[in-house]
């Protein structure tokens, strides 16, 4: 005959500085961490008994109810697509389901779209002053989907300004020698700036710089 192993909820209390989190202490020692919405859901209260399928049934609400709850953080602090949100969220230790899951709940509420992603990390990027080949590294770096790239990448203005902006701040006026033009280009190059772009820019900020063949 089996027996069914039962344990009992001893307490429920609050998560100090997380609003909305509280434990739950069973009697045998497990602690399980939730939502309050998880609790109400399932009536749980003090003194409830639970059997092995309550458990399993607590704790899958409780892993879904943290993945939404950490997704929800991570797209609220910067833009990131699907397969980004869900590689994060596992990399958190959420489950691989749990994070799937997440990523759709969201996507149904459009609250998560790769296009609009997209277009929001070009318009940062660009904010920020970086030239084209930087900013397909990010939209790389992030998981965009492809498919997305060339709407967002229309969004990406002339860089003239951007790269005189550089220019001006970096050399102050100074006519510089070799070893700090050089400096002043590979950085504009890690902006993701082309070198066409570059030279030009340079040769707007003076006309008697000598731009070597090593450049060219």
């Amino acid at each position: 005959m089996l027996t069914i192993l039962t344990m009992t909820i001893d307490r429920i209390e609050p998560v100090p500085l997380q609003e909305h989190v509280f434990k739950l202490h069973l009697s045998d020692g497990t602690v399980i961490r939730t939502q309050d919405y998880v609790i109400a859901d399932l009536g749980l209260y003090p003194g409830v008994q639970m059997d092995a399928e309550k458990l399993q049934q607590l704790q899958d609400a409780a892993g879904l109810a943290s993945a939404k709850n950490r997704a929800v953080r991570i797209i609220s602090a910067s833009g990131v697509s699907k397969r980004e949100l869900e590689r994060r969220l596992t990399q958190k230790g959420e489950t691989v389901q749990d994070a799937k899951a997440a990523v759709e709940w969201l996507s149904d509420l459009e609250l998560l779209d790769d296009a609009k992603t997209a277009e929001q990390l070009v318009r940062s990027a660009v904010c920020k002053g970086y030239g084209r080949a930087r900013i397909k590294q990010i939209l790389f770096e992030k998981r965009i989907p492809e498919e997305y790239w060339e709407e967002a990448l229309s969004q990406v203005p002339d860089m003239d300004d951007a790269v005189d902006k550089f220019i001006r701040q970096r050399l102050k006026g100074r006519d510089p020698d070799q070893k700090e033009l050089k400096r002043t280009i590979d950085a504009l190059l890690r902006r993701g700036h082309s070198w066409s772009d570059i030279r030009a820019g340079l040769r707007r900020y003076s006309d008697s710089l000598d731009l070597e063949d090593t450049y060219e």
